[in-house]
């Protein structure tokens, strides 16, 4: 059986502006863009490629996948998103079944969360 791999795709209204950001957030490195798509790939890393889409409609509710990031201390990492244009949708941690996180956006308002790793 051969192996696959996969990469993730996420919709927005400005690839370019947006890249930068998750480029950071990711610890990603941005491989170039074309029309209306710009790749990210892991930096040095395995991992999936993420691909920013513009589209023109907006998004109008919650996100049906977002991106979970782990870090071992989920406060600290979350300041270190804010300070890169993330923001906080929740006031504190959310915490189920044992494990905690933080529910963030990024500057288009995208949802991903910051959990334990």
């Amino acid at each position: 059986m051969s192996e696959i791999g996969f990469g993730l795709v996420l919709d927005v209204a400005d690839p370019d502006t947006l890249a930068p950001f998750w480029a950071e957030a990711l610890r990603y490195s941005v491989v170039g863009g074309v029309g209306d798509y710009v790749m990210l790939l892991p930096a040095g890393r395995g991992g999936p490629r993420l691909l920013l889409q513009k589209v023109k409609e907006g998004r109008t509710g919650k996100n049906r996948m977002h991106l979970d990031i782990e870090a071992a201390d989920i406060e600290a990492e979350a300041g270190r998103l804010e300070s890169l244009g993330a923001r906080r949708l929740t006031s504190g941690q959310v915490e189920e079944h044992g494990h905690r996180w933080i529910v963030m956006a990024d500057p288009e308002g995208n949802e991903f969360c910051v959990g334990e790793s």
